[in-house]
């Protein structure tokens, strides 16, 4: 994207938490912006994002934008909190000229950096538009776990639960390997499909990769109660276990 003026902003994969897990790029991308933005909740606590940037940039740099991002039924309440965001990230552009945005995982894979993007094309015209790519949790879930995501020509179907657990339950009656996002709240549900569709003994869930609080389980052992709203669950594709098999 062309840009007429001084102003960048940079969408910067974190990953999902462990912080050794931020690409060289993303860490010089960090450290060369005049300012880090990260947003945080309405609680104002510090989320995965800023936590993971302050083991590379120091606190003065890092500025906390709150995005309603725990506010999912009162659409007016969400839709001001994003307007008052996007302002604020457009007078950083405005007084500061580079603002490197850091989110959790990849910036174009279920980021909110794909919305601050489009309003500030809007409210700052011509600012550049730039991402740093991310490891994202399906692949720290893989590599932690020992799950492998895709052999041969398998496919790979990445599927948002908040979408409803009929559109997960419909990816685990095709082929391949499913990964859902963000079906904490309807584990019970989740569970469910897997079982439903066969695929619930070689599944494997995880939350909080890569932090004190990480958990790592075999689908089989979830027993339907809440979980973490960022839970990630890999559901391996079937395999006749030769070589190349499940390791």
């Amino acid at each position: 994207m062309t840009s007429n003026n001084s102003s960048r902003l940079i969408g910067v994969g974190v990953g999902p938490g462990d912080p050794e897990l931020v690409t060289v790029k993303g860490v010089n991308a960090l450290r060369a912006a005049d300012v880090v933005v990260v947003p945080v909740m309405d609680t104002l606590e510090r989320g995965r994002a800023e936590a993971t940037v302050l083991h590379y940039v120091p606190a003065e740099k890092v500025v906390r934008v709150v995005f309603a991002l725990n506010e999912r039924s009162d659409r007016g309440r969400r839709e001001a909190a994003w307007d008052a965001a996007g302002e604020r990230v457009a007078q950083l552009l405005r007084e500061r000229g580079v603002v490197a945005f850091a989110t959790i995982g990849d910036p174009n894979v279920y980021s909110t950096f794909t919305y601050l993007a489009q309003t500030i094309a809007e409210l700052v015209p011509g600012t550049g538009i730039e991402t740093v790519p991310g490891i994202t949790a399906m692949q720290d879930l893989a590599a932690r776990s020992g799950a492998v995501l895709t052999e041969g020509t398998e496919p790979l179907t990445l599927v948002p639960v908040t979408a409803g657990a009929g559109v997960l339950k419909d990816a685990l009656s095709g082929p391949g390997t499913v990964v859902a996002y963000k079906f904490g709240r309807q584990a019970g549900e989740v569970a469910e499909a897997l079982r439903e569709t066969g695929r619930l003994d070689d599944a494997v869930w995880g939350s909080a990769l890569g932090l004190e609080s990480e958990s790592i389980r075999p689908a089989s052992q979830l027993d339907g109660e809440p979980l973490p709203y960022l839970s990630t669950l890999i559901a391996p594709a079937p395999r006749d276990g030769g070589r190349g098999g499940k390791l």
